[in-house]
């Protein structure tokens, strides 16, 4: 006897919509991280893409067609930081909108004095607060290129840190970690990056992080899964708080 509702309804969607070996085959072929877990985490991460892919709407635009390869490797990305965390952690939204290529969103501002700013900026994903997460399907495919880089997890990551409101560098963390400590190790690490960025110093992960928290978050959380070593060799203390908060090592599968 299952104990949930919840639980019933797990199985009964592995049951009926089971990924098949040949798209799953494709997404560890093209999904680095994925494909470095141990046979049990693998397994672990095909139940959340079969579940995920229940519970969210995938809505290719501007001609794109998405088959099922496609669909399994958005999803096991996606999956990734949440695999000892939940689908839980993505609650509060339901869709992916997945464009061909980067994409150019049309956005508006007023300033102080009521005149009205259009701004136009090539953008390869985004994440609204309630809202669709959105990709290029292109970038998906670049995961890696250049080392580090994966855009569906580094918007994943403004997702789970809109868990508690606006993305801010902050996601909500487990009662075991030290909400001080957090704050204190990404300041540290920012200002670092920072001044070697000043200087002209290239720096082991995507200078975009330095934009803003949010950002840091989100550009330290793909290197992480990405580029594990990267990350852990440069930033090793951000290293450690991104293992107590996403509760795995990615280089102890």
């Amino acid at each position: 006897m299952f104990k949930s509702i919840g639980k019933w309804r797990e199985h009964r969607a592995l049951k009926r919509h089971p990924i098949q070996e040949s798209a799953w085959g494709f997404a560890l072929a093209h999904c680095a991280a994925a494909s470095r877990l141990s046979p049990g985490a693998q397994a672990r991460l095909r139940v959340l893409a079969t579940l995920l892919l229940r519970d969210k709407s995938m809505e290719p635009v501007q001609g794109l067609k998405l088959d099922e390869n496609m669909r399994t490797l958005l999803a096991a990305h996606a999956c990734l930081p949440i695999l000892n965390l939940g689908l839980k952690w993505y609650s509060g939204w339901h869709a992916f909108v997945i464009y061909p290529g980067l994409f150019v969103p049309d956005r508006q501002t007023v300033d102080a004095t009521g005149v009205v700013h259009r701004h136009r900026t090539v953008i390869a994903g985004e994440s609204w607060q309630r809202g669709p997460l959105i990709l290029s399907w292109e970038d998906v495919l670049q995961a890696g290129t250049p080392p580090g880089h994966n855009v569906v997890i580094h918007e994943c990551a403004h997702k789970l840190d809109m868990q508690n409101g606006e993305a801010n560098g902050f996601p909500p963390l487990h009662r075991e970690m030290d909400r001080a400590g957090w704050s204190k190790t990404f300041q540290a690490a920012y200002t670092l990056l920072y001044r070697l960025h000043e200087t002209g110093e290239p720096l082991p992960i995507n200078p975009y992080a330095l934009q803003n928290p949010a950002e840091f978050f989100a550009v330290t959380s793909e290197t992480f899964f990405q580029a594990p070593v990267i990350l852990r060799d440069s930033l090793p203390d951000v290293y450690r708080q991104l293992c107590a908060f996403y509760r795995r090592d990615p280089l102890y599968q």
